[in-house]
């Protein structure tokens, strides 16, 4: 494969990869691959999983190369999605060189779209808004505002320290949990703790993901869509065993 063919197919699998890691639907990501190197007169084929990447592209002499990505990391992005796709644009129209594009790809992957206090404010703000949502009073929405900024606190501390996406959330779940029993049993008696263990999870409840699934399967994709189903049930029986573990270690000890 000569160089230039060979970033060509580079940039082709990294936009594939930050759209596989970005939440983005399976047909998306293969039609992504193959417009970007179609752009350029590549016979090419592309298989997407839920974990990883297949790009086999024919070669003028009938080789073919192919190329593999393992893909471990997977999350909700739309935003890195929309920069793909103009990325992906700007290339086959002739606005971006592939050197160019590659660097901007690379760009968009490396890129720390929140800071941790944004992250914070966010943990903060679905949890009251949702509270309001629900009919909560004045002071259950501000409880729940401080329950959802324990959660997230503890949610960025287990990925400092690395742990899997089960456990994150178990942990997140409970912390909500155990805050919102405090609020309710020492702070504010007339508080109802089910509404504030409610509000603050809703930021990790799977809902794109399992809509994702959804849309994977009615695609065609069903062993994708299957595999982010099971992900999103995962998730959501991570956050239920984490509430009713910090609901039950609070009743234990107290």
């Amino acid at each position: 494969m000569e160089n230039n063919e060979k970033q060509l197919v580079e940039v082709a699998m990294l936009a594939g990869e930050i759209l596989l890691v970005s939440g983005a639907e399976i047909f998306r990501i293969e039609e992504t691959i193959h417009y970007i190197l179609s752009g350029f007169g590549r016979d090419a084929e592309s298989i997407v999983f839920s974990t990883g990447i297949f790009i086999t592209v024919k070669g003028e002499d009938a080789r073919s190369d192919t190329l593999v990505k393992r893909v471990v990391e997977r999350s909700t992005n739309l935003h890195r999605i929309y920069l793909v796709n103009m990325v992906s644009r700007r290339l086959c129209d002739g606005s971006l060189t592939i050197a160019e594009a590659y660097k901007k790809l690379e760009e968009i992957k490396q890129a720390r779209q929140y800071s941790l206090i944004g992250k914070e404010v966010s943990y903060i703000s679905v949890a009251l808004f949702f509270c309001v949502l629900l009919q909560g009073s004045f002071l259950e929405c501000i409880c729940a505002g401080l329950v959802g900024g324990i959660l997230g606190v503890v949610v960025e501390l287990a990925k400092y320290f690395r742990l899997n996406d089960f456990c994150i959330n178990v942990l997140g779940a409970s912390a909500a949990g155990i805050m919102a029993l405090i609020i309710n049993n020492y702070i504010f008696l007339q508080i109802n703790s089910d509404l504030l263990i409610i509000s603050a999870i809703m930021s990790l409840v799977p809902g794109v993901a399992f809509t994702t699934a959804v849309r994977d399967i009615l695609n065609g994709d069903y062993s994708a869509g299957v595999a982010r189903m099971m992900e999103a049930v995962v998730t959501a029986f991570a956050v239920a065993v984490g509430v009713g573990v910090g609901i039950a270690l609070f009743t234990r000890l107290v």
